[in-house]
């Protein structure tokens, strides 16, 4: 006769296999849609636009919203620009997408930009360290990269948030294959 201890042992395990069976699943779709926005870059751009568009439009509403809410309070006149201005962009994104690609590429080149310099600021601090090196080459590949987005904007920015989406879904989809047995679903 089997204790109660050793049925939910076993009822646990079946559980988590089958939730390692979904992880796998969802990170195989990732990694073919990933594939699919790399080879597809400007509907991968596109809906990359849209769904940051409905998320400013979201958070705008929800910031226009805590302003009223709180309105007795400090801040309340900071609070709805904010939460106006947020709408507005997240619309403006809705109505003009390549626009917001463009923006999206533009952001993405400045960040890397000084991420980069930083880096290599860093790099230059452990120099002493072993590994120090490969800091260097992060910071220095991230200013390359930042460089050619500038020398190629805006007719690169379809491409390149396309190409950034396909990427970020194919590493999505890695990790979760590689890790599904240390993640609980």
């Amino acid at each position: 006769m089997t204790s109660t201890s050793d049925m939910s042992a076993s009822a646990m395990g079946a559980a988590e296999r089958r939730g390692t069976g979904w992880l796998t699943v969802w990170g195989v779709l990732l990694i073919i849609t990933g594939i699919l926005a790399v080879l597809m870059p400007e509907i991968a751009a596109l809906a990359t636009a849209l769904v940051f568009a409905w998320l400013l439009i979201l958070g705008g509403i929800f910031e226009i919203a805590h302003s009223i809410h709180t309105r007795r309070y400090e801040g309340f006149g900071w609070k709805l620009a904010s939460g106006i201005l947020t709408l507005v962009l997240g619309i403006w994104i809705l109505i003009m997408p390549l626009a917001g690609v463009a923006s999206l590429a533009l952001l993405v080149g400045v960040f890397l930009f000084v991420a980069g310099i930083a880096r290599a600021m860093l790099a230059f601090r452990l120099k002493p360290l072993a590994g120090w090196g490969w800091v260097l080459f992060n910071a220095l590949l991230s200013i390359a990269v930042a460089i050619l987005i500038a020398i190629g904007w805006p007719q690169s920015s379809v491409a390149f948030i396309g190409f950034l989406t396909g990427l970020s879904l194919i590493s999505s989809g890695i990790w979760r294959i590689a890790l599904r047995r240390f993640v609980a679903a």
